[in-house]
């Protein structure tokens, strides 16, 4: 090989043409996989993660906003990114690419993909699946990931105490377990709680990964009472103990008064017996008064506990009537909305009446993800007024349905082409899932615990104070209220959720207004959530 002599100081750096400049601001613009990167990520389940030996584990992993993951790759790993735990590409599970220790032991739970999420669950957890782990999910438009810890652990055997002989003027006792992860730390104590030093600990590893511990102590005389040997469990915080009985009579010792000792001991035994029977009528007769201290301390206790429930009462009473009463107020602006079918999903079956909409089938998911048809997929529909000024109340019968989204959404939105797109600025949106999940978004999913689950729902909204409120008509409370600055008109929201998958596939109906019991479907005499809310008495109604 020829070698040539070179200098930095013969190099000059020439200015590209301003054509190549454009060219390369070009492609930087269209490089794939970075145009939703910042808007998208991956949230998984948390930090760190506890788990047992033997025990199943689930590793949740979702898309911060709803979008359909059925055509992304899906990758479970260890600390890198090659270390496959479990891997999913576009409807297709290959398995060849998974490591050997994770074979026959996952399942991938993909109900909810539609949504963007998914669930892996790791059976039969053992020591050596501590570690780094991670999710990603990857498109062509985004490339995002989370990261966790998983930790396990394991709770060992019971100790078990064994005598192994005389050693040094006292008894040397063994105390043993196996079956522990990590680590476990032992302790032998008195029976004041004081420590007794060891003569020795082994811990040994198996072949499971799980540790054995072994260790002595040597008990001198005047250790009365009982002696303890406990194991603790570091990362569980969690301790298994085991208490042994030992008298001095049973430690070696040559006495030469010890047969004096007992003879005296022998002929004092009447006065030892009246003394002992002394001491037992003191012992009953202060407990007694412990017991009858205690009785009294207990009604102290339960007639605070009954004036504390009596205030939680007066105070729950008084926030059911404030809701009740916003709630009647706000009965006193409702408008007559229909829907508008040129807004509505072709999966979408809208009455003759405009006044309510059901799902009547499902789209195929487009080959490219970046079609902006991919997301009529999202079906909903809007109503033909939109409200810019004043406010408005308007009531939707939504029966049993398992599945629904409900609210208001700016119409400039819509008119973008832009129509059900994942919950971000210009939607104000209530829903459930899977008949038991409430929640609103704003922007991400925030839960609602709801004492009534609601068969009707009303919408208050308030356009000068920046106000979407939501009403349970079943019980007359108030749910939730978005505070916002509206930018432009809103439109009334709906999206059925296609498909239901339960047994009362109810329309989403408008109702009209003053409210008519004919706008709700019939029910049977026992759902009491359908029936219109009535004060209850305050003796029965604990909660």
């Amino acid at each position: 090989m020829i070698e040539f002599p070179v200098s930095l100081d013969s190099f000059q750096w020439v200015p590209p043409p301003s054509s190549l400049v454009f060219l390369i601001h070009l492609l930087l613009l269209l490089r794939p996989g970075e145009l939703n990167s910042e808007e998208v990520k991956v949230i998984g389940p948390g930090e760190y993660i506890l788990a047992n030996v033997g025990d199943e584990v689930e590793f949740p992993c979702h898309l911060s906003s709803y979008q359909d993951a059925e055509h992304m790759e899906i990758r479970w790993f260890r600390s890198q990114a090659s270390e496959v735990v479990y891997l999913y590409q576009a409807g297709q599970e290959p398995r060849q690419r998974q490591m050997a220790q994770f074979q026959n032991r996952t399942k991938l739970i993909k109900d909810e993909i539609a949504d963007g999420t998914v669930i892996l669950q790791l059976s039969n957890v053992v020591p050596t699946d501590e570690g780094p782990y991670g999710c990603h999910f990857l498109s062509r438009n985004f490339s995002a990931e989370a990261l966790w810890e998983l930790e396990v652990a394991a709770m060992g055997s019971d100790p078990h105490i064994s005598l192994v002989g005389f050693k040094e003027g006292g008894i040397q006792l063994r105390c043993s377990s196996s079956g522990w992860y990590p680590k476990p730390q032992a302790q032998w104590t008195d029976h004041r709680g004081q420590c007794l030093p060891s003569e020795f600990k082994t811990i040994i590893w198996d072949a499971q990964g799980l540790f054995s511990l072994e260790t002595s102590v040597v008990v001198q005389r005047g250790v009365h009472s009982n002696v303890s040997c406990s194991i603790q469990n570091p990362l569980l915080f969690q301790k298994k103990e085991f208490v042994l009985q030992i008298a001095d009579v049973f430690l070696p010792r040559s006495s030469p008064w010890k047969t004096a000792f007992l003879g005296t001991l022998l002929g004092g035994l009447p006065l030892l017996l009246g003394l002992v029977a002394m001491l037992a009528l003191y012992v009953v007769h202060k407990q007694q008064r412990s017991q009858e201290k205690l009785k009294k301390q207990a009604e102290k206790d339960k007639g605070k506990l009954t004036a504390e429930l009596e205030e939680l009462q007066m105070e729950l009473d008084w926030r059911r009537a404030e809701g009740q009463a916003e709630w009647r107020a706000a009965q006193q602006y409702a408008v007559d909305i229909t829907l508008n079918p040129a807004s509505a999903h072709p999966s979408l079956e809208i009455s003759q009446d405009g006044r309510s909409v059901s799902s009547c089938g499902s789209v195929p998911v487009p080959a490219v993800l970046g079609d902006p048809q991919r997301f009529l997929e999202q079906t909903c529909v809007l109503s033909r007024e939109h409200f810019q000024v004043g406010r408005h109340y308007w009531e939707v019968d939504v029966g049993r349905r398992s599945r629904w989204f409900l609210g208001a959404c700016l119409e400039g939105v819509a008119r973008a082409g832009q129509v059900c797109l994942s919950p971000a600025t210009g939607y104000w949106v209530m829903g459930l899932w899977n008949s038991c999940e409430y929640f609103v978004l704003e922007p991400q999913r925030v839960a609602l615990s709801l004492r009534v689950p609601p068969r009707r729902l009303g919408i208050f909204l308030d356009c000068e104070a920046g106000k979407l409120s939501f009403f349970n008509v079943s019980d007359g409370s108030h749910i939730f209220t978005f505070t916002d600055t509206f930018s432009g008109p809103l439109c009334a929201y709906f999206r059925p959720r296609a498909p239901d998958g339960s047994e009362h596939s109810n329309p989403l109906t408008i109702c009209p207004l003053p409210v008519q019991r004919a706008c709700v479907p019939k029910e049977d005499d026992n759902d009491t959530w359908a029936q219109p809310y009535e004060p209850l008495d305050p003796a029965l109604d604990l909660w």
